[in-house]
């Protein structure tokens, strides 16, 4: 068959776009974010040089010093211009605040104390210029009606939405606890139904009991996802066994690949746990290592 001018012309425009859209997915680079939950013994000054050094956009501060309570932290009380001066100098973002908050409880005392830990990491959020604070549902407990916890996790989201309105700050509700079934999730965000109410989506936590989709998952709560938490590992005898990014059976493709194709602009913010599970490897290794392994995603 001979190739005639106009053949090979198509032929190599082809190629040429070919090769640009190639080009132009190598050079996706997903925003990435790391929560100081994975370093509890870090001085803030330690956790700034780690996030320039791998080349991180933001953080997302879990406790400090293995202090959860933030503004009992010099750094985020009588030394917060100071701080806000690190984060500057270093070009870093303050991506989240995370709340140890729990909207559950119908307890007067106990709602009020945790309502009140909300309204403060609020506050400081606004002092920071950071737009979110993750609070807890959390939990659905059986001395409590279902129905009743649910509704009241929703209302108690809706007011911490209008309280955050005023500090130009986003609360965000964390799958979490025992509420990490998207139709549960669902229901509380449609009654919460406020701007400044948002979703994390722990993608690990979710799928390591429920198995649900996360293709499913993104498609049901993809409105009110603003933030994620990206870990990996796999269930040993009904509790998790944490690993390096692509190491374990978390199904992250197929999460990120749902959150890619719906347009999803936030933070993939690495979340090593390890406050919780001192057993794990070391956050200088885990830090330096996410960066790399999360790009086979992208």
């Amino acid at each position: 068959m001979q190739t005639t001018r106009r053949n090979f012309l198509k032929s190599s425009l082809g190629l040429a776009l070919a090769s640009s859209f190639d080009v132009s997915a190598k050079k996706i680079k997903p925003r990435l974010a790391f929560s100081t939950l994975g370093c509890p013994t870090w001085p803030l000054s330690k956790i700034v040089q780690t996030a320039v050094a791998t080349q991180y956009e933001a953080i997302e501060i879990r406790g400090l010093e293995k202090e959860m309570y933030l503004p009992k932290r010099p750094e985020f009380s009588t030394d917060i211009a100071q701080t806000r001066q690190l984060f500057a100098d270093n070009k870093l973002k303050i991506c989240n605040l995370g709340a140890s908050s729990n909207l559950h409880f119908m307890d007067t005392t106990k709602r009020q104390k945790n309502m009140d830990e909300a309204k403060r990491f609020i506050d400081l959020a606004h002092e920071l210029s950071c737009p979110y604070v993750r609070v807890f549902p959390n939990d659905l407990p059986k001395d409590q009606d279902r129905e009743q916890t649910i509704n009241l996790i929703s209302e108690n989201l809706s007011e911490l939405g209008r309280y955050a309105k005023e500090a130009k700050v986003t609360v965000l509700l964390e799958s979490h606890g025992q509420v990490i079934w998207k139709d549960v999730l669902l229901q509380i965000m449609q009654q919460a139904n406020h701007p400044n109410v948002g979703l994390i989506w722990d993608i690990f936590n979710m799928w390591s009991i429920t198995k649900e989709s996360p293709t499913e998952v993104y498609k049901t709560l993809k409105k009110y996802i603003v933030h994620t938490h990206i870990k990996d590992g796999s269930m040993v005898n009904g509790k998790p066994a944490y690993t390096f990014v692509g190491k374990g059976e978390a199904p992250l493709k197929e999460a990120i690949d749902a959150l890619k194709s719906g347009g999803y602009k936030g933070y993939y913010s690495f979340e090593w746990e390890k406050m919780w599970h001192p057993e794990i490897p070391e956050p200088e290794l885990a830090f330096a290592d996410y960066p790399q392994a999360i790009q086979q995603y992208f």
